[in-house]
């Protein structure tokens, strides 16, 4: 695969993160994207290929702008989102983008607001 931009190489991260991060029905995977003007976290089970659930700055009224507020708030409410389909443990999938700023900002939200977050390689126990 040749790199030409930048796209393309956070594409590529994301495909070497994808193969140690999976989402089961009980710990699903939260797949957090940021485009230029919206910020976009969905809970994704992959053993059966499905969204769980999602939100975005679109979702959040009192959000403007795709900035550290913004994320707060996406945080916020993806943890709100996740408690009412019964989502109590994550693991977390970046999507490419390096954990700082509104990454780590959605995140910490998340967790502040009673979201647990899990490591991305299962536990010894699930794997025999």
């Amino acid at each position: 695969m040749i790199v030409k931009n930048r796209k393309d190489q956070r594409r590529r991260r994301h495909m070497r993160l994808r193969q140690r991060v999976q989402g089961t029905a009980e710990r699903p995977r939260m797949a957090i994207y940021i485009s230029n003007k919206h910020m976009y976290v969905q809970f994704i089970d992959d053993t059966a290929s499905h969204t769980l659930a999602a939100t975005s700055t679109l979702a959040v009224e009192e959000t403007v702008g795709c900035n550290l507020n913004a994320a707060k708030e996406v945080g916020e409410q993806a943890a709100k989102t996740a408690a009412e389909k019964g989502i109590a443990v994550v693991v977390v999938d970046r999507g490419g983008f390096r954990y700082h700023g509104r990454i780590k900002q959605i995140v910490e939200s998340a967790v502040a607001a009673g979201l647990r977050i899990s490591d991305a390689a299962p536990a010894a126990e699930e794997a025999t």
